[in-house]
C-alpha cells in the first residue's frame, strides 16, 4: 500500500471507529453522563464520582476512559442541581485520545405537592478535544526492506492532529418516589446537538447525535433484599445499544447511623455482551466493579474478554445529623 492510501485509510479508521461516544456498563453508576438531568439528584448536599474502564486489553491497545464527576444542591435551592464533569478516553495504536469538560444545571419541578412525581429538566454544556499522535504509527519509510528501523524519520508531512469543540447535551428525567425501596426513575436525553465538526485536515466530519433513554428502580422484595432493575438504550448514527438487567441488594445493616449493603447483578449489552457486576454501599460510600464477557463477532480474537470496570461515590454532607447511640429517662419519669 502507498503512503497516501495507508494515510487514508488511517484517519478514515480514526474518523469513523470513534465516531460513537464513550459507554459505560455500570450506566447507572455514572448519572451525569446518563442524563444532565441527574445534577444534584440524590439524598445529601455533594456527590463524587469516579469511573474507570479498561476494554479490549487481550485484543489490541486496551480502550482505557477515565470519568470524574462532582455535583451538588444549594442550601436553599434544593430544586436546583449543578456539576462539572471531566472524562479522558485513550484508544487504539495512535493514542487517539477524547478530553471532554462538562457544566450540568438541573432543575426540578414538583407534579404534586407531595413530591411523589417530580419531573426534571437538566443542560450541559462542554468542550471537546481530540488528538491523534502520529509517533505512535510505523511507515514503509522505516524499512529498507530487510529490517524495520522504528527510529527511522518517516517522510511523512502531518499537519494538524487535533480539534477542539464545543458540545451540547439536554435531557429530562421523570420520578415516582414512594419511599427509599419503592421508587423509580426514568428519563431520555440528547447529546451533540450543536453536531460539532471532529474531522482532521481540514475534512467536515459532523458528530452524530446521540440518543439515551434510560429507567431504573428499586423494589422491596422482604425485610433484607431488594430487586435493583434497570435498562438504557443508545442511539447514535448507525449504533445501537441496549442494557437491560437487574441487581440484587441485601441490607447488612442499616440503623443508628451504620449502612452496609451488598450488590450483585447481571445485565446484557445486546450482540456483544454479557456482564456481572458486584458492589457495596459502606456509610457514604460506594464501590462497584463489573466485568463485560464478549460474544459478539470479535469472540475469534476476544476468546470472550471484554472489559473490567470500576465506580466509585461518595455522598458528603455539610452537616452531619447528632448520633444518639441511648437516652436516659429523667429521674421525674
Amino acid at each position: 500500500m502507498n503512503r497516501i492510501g495507508f494515510l487514508v485509510l488511517l484517519l478514515l479508521s480514526a474518523s469513523y471507529a470513534n465516531a460513537q461516544d464513550i459507554h459505560w456498563s455500570q450506566f447507572n453508576d455514572n448519572p451525569i453522563f446518563q442524563n444532565p438531568a441527574n445534577a444534584g439528584h440524590f439524598r445529601g448536599d455533594v456527590r463524587f464520582i469516579g469511573n474507570y474502564r479498561d476494554q479490549w486489553r487481550s485484543v489490541t491497545v486496551p480502550f482505557q476512559t477515565l470519568n470524574f464527576s462532582v455535583d451538588a444542591t444549594p442550601l436553599n435551592r434544593r430544586d436546583i442541581g449543578y456539576g462539572l464533569m471531566v472524562f479522558h478516553d485513550v484508544v487504539g495504536d495512535g493514542n487517539f485520545r477524547t478530553i471532554e469538560i462538562q457544566g450540568n444545571i438541573a432543575k426540578q419541578f414538583k407534579i404534586t405537592a407531595d413530591s411523589m412525581h417530580t419531573l426534571r429538566v437538566g443542560l450541559n454544556v462542554g468542550m471537546n478535544h481530540r488528538q491523534l499522535n502520529f509517533d505512535k504509527f510505523y511507515f514503509d519509510n522505516q524499512f529498507n526492506g530487510v529490517q524495520f528501523f522504528p527510529s527511522l524519520p518517516t517522510g511523512e508531512v502531518l499537519f494538524s492532529d487535533s480539534r477542539t469543540n464545543l458540545n451540547v447535551g439536554a435531557g429530562l428525567t421523570y420520578q415516582y418516589y414512594e419511599n427509599e425501596r419503592f421508587n423509580f426513575t426514568g428519563g431520555f436525553g440528547f447529546y451533540n446537538i450543536n453536531r460539532p465538526n471532529q474531522g482532521f485536515y481540514g475534512d467536515v466530519i459532523r458528530r452524530d447525535l446521540r440518543f439515551t433513554a434510560f429507567g431504573k428502580g428499586i423494589y422491596k422484595l422482604n425485610y433484607d433484599w431488594d430487586l435493583v432493575p434497570g435498562f438504557q438504550v443508545s442511539v447514535q448514527g448507525k449504533y445501537r445499544e441496549i442494557m437491560v438487567g437487574s441487581s440484587a441488594k441485601y441490607t447488612l445493616v442499616n440503623r443508628m447511623g451504620d449502612y452496609k449493603a451488598l450488590y450483585a447483578g447481571l445485565y446484557y449489552r445486546n450482540r456483544d455482551a454479557a456482564f456481572l457486576s458486584l458492589g457495596m454501599d459502606f456509610q457514604a460510600w460506594f464501590v462497584g466493579v463489573s466485568y463485560d464477557v464478549n460474544f459478539s463477532q470479535l469472540v475469534p480474537a476476544s476468546r470472550t474478554r471484554g472489559g473490567v470496570e470500576i465506580a466509585v461515590r461518595y455522598i458528603m454532607n455539610r452537616f452531619k445529623p447528632k448520633k444518639i447511640v441511648h437516652r436516659i429517662c429523667p429521674d421525674y419519669i
